[in-house]
């Protein structure tokens, strides 16, 4: 069985486990965290769950991150190619219409919510949640919340061509992006209206693996 080792509240874990959904693999989900637990962030006075930061983790994620992944001795880190493996191993027609082109189109933006999106996503969350109230600052929150906005809008032009990230089928690369717009959504934030946006997140929200492992809020505002 694929077994991974992350946390149901961290984005990228949540990018494999929809994958999972998605491509009908079943796994094993082992808790796993230097920075939060049950309880919540550290930052809070939360017990991680620890395990990131032993010699045998090390040795399969020297980063001491998550996820990490083991597919039968296949062990592998960073969320977006972990999602690009289960894709083509387990499931190219779903969720790439098994054509190399799509794959292409997916994982350009599979990667540029890494680079444009995320690290936004990272300090507005920490800002917005997981910061105690003494630690927090609205200045950070303003400049980040600016600094997001001409990728958002970016990516609603793109959506008012097409119903999904690469064409007109879902696919992995709807994954990523979906994950951290849902987040952003959640945080409830000023912002333009993108439209566009707002209807493929509708799309998204149908799908079972977006259902069980992004919609929660807890997932996302803990």
């Amino acid at each position: 069985m694929l077994k991974i080792w992350g946390r149901p509240n961290s984005i990228h874990t949540q990018r494999v486990l929809w994958t999972c959904v998605e491509a009908n693999v079943t796994y094993e989900l082992i808790p796993a965290s230097a920075t939060m637990g049950p309880d919540g962030h550290i930052s809070g006075g939360g017990a991680p769950y620890g395990v990131v930061d032993t010699p045998q983790y090390l040795a399969m994620n020297p980063n001491g991150t998550v996820p990490t992944i083991d597919d039968d001795g296949v062990v592998l880190w960073e969320s977006n190619v972990i999602a690009r493996y289960l894709a083509q191993r387990y499931s190219p027609d779903a969720l790439f219409g098994d054509c190399p082109k799509t794959l292409a189109l997916a994982s350009q933006w599979m990667d540029w919510t890494n680079t444009r999106l995320e690290p936004a996503l990272h300090v507005l969350v920490m800002e917005k949640v997981r910061l105690t109230a003494d630690e927090r600052d609205p200045a950070n929150v303003e400049r980040v919340r600016r600094d997001a906005l001409p990728s958002l809008e970016i990516l609603d032009r793109h959506l008012a061509e097409r119903p999904y990230v690469a064409g007109e089928a879902f696919s992995v690369g709807d994954i990523p992006p979906g994950a951290t717009v849902y987040r952003w959504l959640l945080l409830d934030l000023d912002g333009p209206p993108l439209v566009h946006l707002r209807a493929w997140q509708a799309r998204l929200a149908e799908r079972d693996g977006f259902r069980r492992h992004v919609a929660p809020r807890e997932n996302h505002l803990q």
